[in-house]
C-alpha cells in the first residue's frame, strides 16, 4: 500500500524558511513524478513544484521561483520542499503527490497518490 506522509509545516514570519518532507512507504520517489501542491482557505488546490523520477528535471510555478526548491532522496524514499523568503500569500495546506506521468502535470486530477497535507502559516 502506498502512503505519503508530509511533515515540517508550521508558523513562520514573513521572510522565514521551512523545509517540508514527504516520506513514502515504497520506492515511488524513484519511479513516479513527485509534486507539491497547496491549497489556501477558500481557494482551489494549485500545483507548486515537481520533480521527475530521475531528479533531472523540475517544474515550478512563477510565484515561488527562486524561493522554493524541490529535491529527493531515493535512499530515504523522501521528497523535500525547501521554502525560503516566505510570504503571507504562501499560507496554505501543502500536499505531496505522485503521478505516473513521466514529466508530471500541474493538474491535480492526474495524480495517483496524495498525502494528508501539512499546514504552513506565514505571519506578516
Amino acid at each position: 500500500q502506498v502512503r505519503l506522509v508530509e511533515s515540517g509545516g508550521g508558523l513562520v514570519q514573513t521572510g522565514g524558511s521551512l523545509r517540508l518532507s514527504c516520506v513514502t512507504t515504497t520506492s515511488i520517489v524513484s519511479t513516479y513524478f513527485m509534486g507539491w501542491f497547496r491549497q489556501a482557505a477558500g481557494k482551489e488546490r494549485e500545483f507548486v513544484v515537481g520533480i521527475t523520477r530521475s531528479g533531472g528535471r523540475s517544474d515550478v510555478i512563477d510565484s515561488v521561483k527562486g524561493r522554493f526548491a524541490i529535491s529527493r532522496d531515493s535512499a530515504k524514499n523522501t521528497v523535500y520542499l525547501q521554502m525560503n523568503n516566505l510570504k503571507p500569500d504562501d499560507t496554505a495546506v501543502y500536499y505531496c503527490a505522485a503521478t505516473t506521468r513521466r514529466y508530471g502535470s500541474r493538474v491535480s486530477e492526474e495524480y495517483d497518490y496524495w498525502g494528508q497535507g501539512t499546514q504552513v502559516t506565514v505571519s506578516s
